[in-house]
């Protein structure tokens, strides 16, 4: 009996714990979902202009790590029809039981195979038809490639690696599907097939393929940055893979070594020039975080204009509305609270969040948007090296976004260190005030900016209101550089002035000595004449 009665308790504790294990499965949308080997790249242009799109490639067919079977350098061309079926059934016209649903599916080749052979053909999977059927069809209409058009309206630039969908359609691939197959979402296709198409340019005859550029090039993405998408709408989130080298991640660490500072939020302080707030949460939002800011603004070095030109260029936002790094150290228990990015002095459009090391899974440390607009489960973001997180804090109207509330979780291990850099894009570029002055005054002092123009700063907002603040904040930063100079120019005055005096008094005191000397001369003459 005993033995029975244990026997059911472990069964209970296991589901139990199975439970729960599943329950904390489903309780986030859990990303990075996608790795860089089956990363893409379409590319076509030449070296004055390049465009080029990201491609999520199929789990079948050639792979990026195969070099060059996977790189193809070709046309493109629109399927007719452009879902590989058109308005008739995708079903034989007599269905054939005997035959598998992935025989049935297949409604043949293209009508204009003539013109797919030997070029990217592009198909949307509107007709619903499975990845492994839409690569059959480009096989045998010819196709040296094919693209996959993501057509869900509200998917934003979501797409994922295409797989087959039974046995049948595995071993069918791997048979017969030799030619790279790729996903790219409805904004990238929509991109591809209006590259070349000017105003003059009949949308009759886009749809027809008119857009397309005459020629691309597909290769692996390698370490070259690629989006995911995490939230496309409310809050607007997603992921830029390789953002940053390992490389660049341990040089900012080197740049921030040795100048953290414990975070304490709850005194109520806001520093609105390094994005250092007062805690949104009772009994603070930061918990055991170090932090450190790195002014560089427009002295930065090569490493960190690298940086800000490749985010630039992948995010589309100008480097003048970038703030200067924020780096955050966590250790174990270290974490943040559930928070808004709010800078009230110069309001925040977007946060970059990078993460500049690996934290093994089940550590903890992952970003997490705990209130999504969509009403869905929360988004949780797991710490990968290089790895930038974008989230938006204003809608497309510029107002402020209730669904960008997140947190960072704490961390776990006595041994666990985690580092996050952060930059913030403001709404307004920042002043030269700002980008230049500011870094060049914290130069003396290591890099960190003395507190008192912080506090300056806080008094002008607490007398004059953000914006008026800001005009005389930005004036006196100017005129420092100003007052300097003319420091430098009266101390080089008195100096030469200084130098130009002792000068004249060695020379007078020359001058006396001759005198002296002469009239000494001539008295000895006089006395040897008597004599």
């Amino acid at each position: 009996m005993t033995t029975i009665l244990a026997m059911f308790l472990a069964i209970l504790i296991c589901g139990l714990t199975a439970a729960v294990s599943a329950e904390t499965n489903t309780r986030y949308r859990i990303f990075p979902q996608r790795t860089s080997k089956e990363a893409a790249v379409v590319e076509w242009g030449h070296s004055a202009i390049i465009s080029a799109l990201d491609g999520a490639v199929a789990t079948f067919g050639p792979q990026t790590s195969q070099g060059a079977n996977f790189e193809v350098e070709t046309g493109v061309v629109l399927a007719d029809p452009i879902d590989g079926v058109g308005k008739g059934n995708k079903s034989n016209d007599e269905v054939d039981l005997s035959l598998s649903e992935f025989e049935r599916s297949y409604p043949g080749k293209l009508a204009n195979s003539d013109i797919v052979e030997g070029n990217m053909v592009i198909m949307t999977d509107s007709a619903g038809l499975s990845g492994v059927t839409m690569a059959r069809i480009a096989k045998d209409s010819g196709a040296a490639a094919l693209m996959v058009v993501n057509t869900d309206q509200t998917a934003g630039d979501f797409i994922y690696s295409l797989e087959p969908e039974s046995d049948e359609e595995k071993a069918y691939a791997e048979k017969h599907i030799d030619i790279p197959v790729i996903m790219v979402s409805l904004q990238a296709g929509n991109v591809i097939t209006t590259a070349m198409a000017t105003d003059a340019t009949d949308s009759a005859e886009v749809s027809k393929g008119a857009g397309l550029p005459e020629r691309i090039r597909l290769y692996a993405g390698g370490d070259r940055p690629f989006f995911e998408d995490a939230m496309p709408g409310k809050p607007l989130v997603y992921l830029i893979h390789n953002m940053l080298t390992s490389e660049e991640c341990d040089e900012l660490l080197r740049m921030a070594e040795g100048k953290y500072e414990r975070v304490d939020d709850t005194k109520g302080n806001n520093n609105y020039l390094e994005n250092s707030f007062a805690a949104q949460n009772k009994g603070g939002d930061a918990i055991n975080v170090d932090r450190t800011y790195l002014w560089k603004g427009g002295i930065a070095g090569k490493v960190i204009k690298d940086i800000d030109e490749r985010m630039s260029q992948v995010m589309g936002f100008p480097t003048e509305h970038y703030s200067d790094f924020q780096v955050n150290k966590y250790v174990s228990g270290s974490g943040y609270r559930p928070r808004f990015d709010i800078n009230e002095a110069n309001g925040i459009m977007a946060t970059v969040t990078i993460f500049l090391n690996d934290i093994p899974e089940g550590h903890g440390g992952e970003l997490v948007f705990p209130k999504p607009g969509d009403a869905g489960d929360p988004v949780l973001i797991r710490p990968k090296k290089g790895l930038a997180v974008v989230h938006h804090n204003t809608d497309e109207n510029y107002d402020f976004d209730q669904t960008t509330l997140h947190e960072e979780l704490p961390l776990d291990g006595s041994s666990s260190v985690k580092y996050v850099a952060k930059k913030f894009v403001y709404l307004n570029p920042q002043p030269q005030a700002m980008r230049i002055v500011l870094p060049l005054i914290a130069m003396p002092f290591g890099g960190k900016l003395p507190k008192v123009f912080s506090m300056l700063q806080n008094l002008l907002i607490e007398k004059f209101g953000f914006a008026t603040a800001d005009l005389y904040f930005q004036k006196i930063v100017t005129m420092i550089p100003i007052l300097f100079l003319i420091l430098i120019a009266s101390g080089v005055s008195s100096f030469v002035s200084n130098q130009m005096k002792q000068s004249d008094d060695e020379s007078d005191k020359k001058s006396k000595k001759k005198v002296s000397s002469e009239k000494n001369g001539k008295s000895k003459t006089k006395s040897k004449k008597r004599d």
